[in-house]
């Protein structure tokens, strides 16, 4: 059977079991996308891991999508692998910044370290996880750097007083504003004259 055929397969297959739970299934790139909510994600989760149609054992990742101008604005997604049908599927779930989102972890235990990255970079929760704490940014870190609306610069730096001997944290000073830098390739062609090219009309 052909993967595109395993694929479409698999997508009836988990909204014929959750008719009401899977609001969307889209197959594309050799991936199979489902739509759920964070109500039916460990139901979904473990339904794929366990089917003997589906067999999506080997767990990859949960990662974030942050879409500030809706109000649900982020996308937990779920990657999951099936080596019995050599085929890859991808779970969506949106929520807010104050719902939580059932834990993984009891479905696959991988699921606690991918768990605690989305809650330290986007600020996303998740329900029954044993740990839920930052792991990448570093102790009483303010806000969560992968959302849309966080500044670029952040709002500390960190730095070694030499005169303290000890690192310090202080508010960013920047030394010089942003520069705008122009990415027009100049043997394309330019919206404008380049210095030096008025001479040569001039002749």
């Amino acid at each position: 059977m052909a993967k595109t055929e395993v694929l479409q397969s698999i997508g009836e297959a988990v909204q014929q079991a959750f008719p009401g739970a899977v609001t969307g299934v889209v197959h594309a790139f050799d991936e199979l996308t489902v739509t759920t909510g964070p109500d039916d994600i460990l139901a979904v989760l473990t339904y794929l891991r366990d089917d003997a149609g589906c067999r999506f054992v080997s767990f990859i990742d949960i990662c974030g999508a942050d879409y500030p101008a809706r109000e649900k604005r982020f996308d937990v997604v779920y990657h999951l692998l099936s080596p019995t049908k050599n085929a890859r599927i991808r779970i969506k779930v949106e929520t807010d910044e104050a719902t939580p989102v059932p834990s993984a972890v009891g479905v696959f235990s991988g699921a606690l370290w991918f768990e605690r990255e989305a809650y330290d970079l986007y600020g996303i929760l998740f329900t029954g996880h044993p740990d839920l704490r930052r792991l990448l940014t570093d102790y009483g870190f303010d806000g969560y750097p992968l959302r849309k609306d966080f500044p670029l610069t952040g709002f500390v730096e960190v730095r070694w007083d030499d005169e303290a001997k000890r690192v310090v944290y202080e508010p960013v000073r920047l030394n010089q504003e942003f520069r705008n830098f122009d990415f027009l390739s100049p043997w394309e062609g330019t919206d404008y004259v380049l210095p030096g090219d008025e001479k040569a009309k001039a002749g």
